[in-house]
């Protein structure tokens, strides 16, 4: 799939070292087609690596998206570094409110030891999931992001878990007629990396939503609403080989009390090259979000995406 994206964007030029098909902005205004329209909503603190991360996954459909960043006003990037670099390549919630997408990402982010209320975003990042539900054809939250449009969207709360869950976990396919998990094994593994979890009972009871696959030691990993209008994953199918490696690093250097990563490290040995065990899988799930819930649920004139709720 090619990836339409501003020419300058600092990550452009790794993907294409990756050989992955990237379009830039004058290639794509000679083509008579209509691509999709997506917004990724960044939450992230390191912009770049999660940009690099999820264009990555959308590199592999046969389908044009246009791809638009959208930042929180209401929180300030720590450096300027950080600022300079949403003020050129992001857009504020207010700047696209106005606009309607095939499409949306949310993110993870940093903040999952805060009561919601507490971040101090919420209320704009409310204003967004609200907004997506009349102005996306289908949203996509990940980790820290899906556990707060569970809250927003269902009212189910988060808790802390006794310890961070941090590694890569196996999980088992439910429900394996439903599109978004086609052409999965029964079990498949996805890195998790979080301090808090929305109670497995809790999300089974909710009649709105369907469990689609979940894990023993992680819990559910992957649900949807009835009508695919919004998707949560409670992992992070997107991270690359060395993302759990550089965490653990990190919380090394600060100090904390943080445990290996599980099912990560051959032998347990930090010094060994990572194993990739979750690429495939990832890839496809990215598809099958993109083919069967975007694509083919998307109308051609996107002025009529609220008639789809």
């Amino acid at each position: 799939m090619p990836i339409k994206i501003q020419n300058d964007l600092p990550v452009k030029e790794i993907l294409e070292r990756e050989n992955l098909f990237v379009m830039d902005e004058n290639t794509a205004m000679h083509q008579d087609i209509r691509p999709l329209q997506l917004c990724i909503l960044n939450l992230m603190p390191q912009k770049e690596d999660t940009e690099l991360q999820l264009l990555r996954m959308l590199s592999n459909t046969p389908l044009q998206v246009d791809v638009t960043f959208m930042r929180m006003s209401s929180h300030k990037a720590k450096n300027r570094a950080s600022s300079g670099h949403l003020h050129k390549f992001y857009y504020t919630f207010d700047e696209l409110k106005d606009r309607t997408f095939d499409g949306m990402i949310i993110t993870g982010a940093p903040v999952e030891k805060l009561a919601y209320e507490d971040v101090d975003y919420w209320p704009e990042l409310c204003r967004a999931m609200e907004w997506s539900k009349r102005n996306v054809t289908s949203t996509y939250h990940i980790c820290w992001g899906a556990q707060a449009g569970l809250y927003y969207h269902y009212g189910l709360n988060k808790q802390l878990l006794p310890e961070k869950l941090f590694g890569v976990f196996s999980h088992k396919v439910l429900h394996r007629k439903e599109p978004l998990v086609r052409g999965f094994d029964d079990y498949f593994l996805i890195p998790h990396s979080r301090y808090t979890e929305v109670p497995a009972a809790r999300i089974h009871a909710c009649p709105d939503l369907r469990v689609l696959a979940e894990s023993k030691e992680a819990g559910v990993l992957l649900c949807m609403s009835r009508n695919g209008k919004q998707i949560f994953i409670m992992g992070h199918p997107e991270y690359d080989r060395y993302t759990l490696r550089d965490e653990y690093e990190r919380d090394l250097e600060k100090g904390l009390n943080i445990k290996m990563p599980v099912n990560y490290f051959p032998g347990d040995d930090p010094d060994e090259r990572p194993l990739l065990q979750w690429r495939s899988h990832s890839n496809n799930l990215y598809c099958n979000w993109i083919n069967y819930y975007v694509y083919q649920a998307t109308p051609y004139d996107l002025s009529r995406v609220p008639e789809l709720q």
